[in-house]
């Protein structure tokens, strides 16, 4: 909360946690769910916020309704060009 001149100012910003936020996406990849349901069950401000989260996090490709590959990451390709 940010204090002026004596009040203090409720902020309107919520801060979720990642295992929050990874929950929603899995709830929203595994039952197909509406992003705005999501947003109605769990109380999340934003009505843009789930989407975001799922384009961030999720496995699922958003526009075309279909999953797409995970990248690998450098770790990954460097431990495969080792074997």
């Amino acid at each position: 909360m940010e204090k002026t001149e004596g009040k203090y100012i409720k902020r309107t910003q919520k801060d979720y946690s990642m295992s929050f936020k990874l929950a929603v996406v899995h709830e929203y990849e595994s039952t197909r769910i509406s992003q705005r349901a999501l947003q109605s069950k769990y109380g999340i401000q934003g009505n843009d916020t789930v989407r975001r989260w799922i384009e961030k996090y999720s496995n699922f490709d958003i526009t075309n309704k279909s999953h797409k590959p995970m990248e690998k990451s450098k770790d990954q390709e460097l431990l495969e060009l080792r074997q």
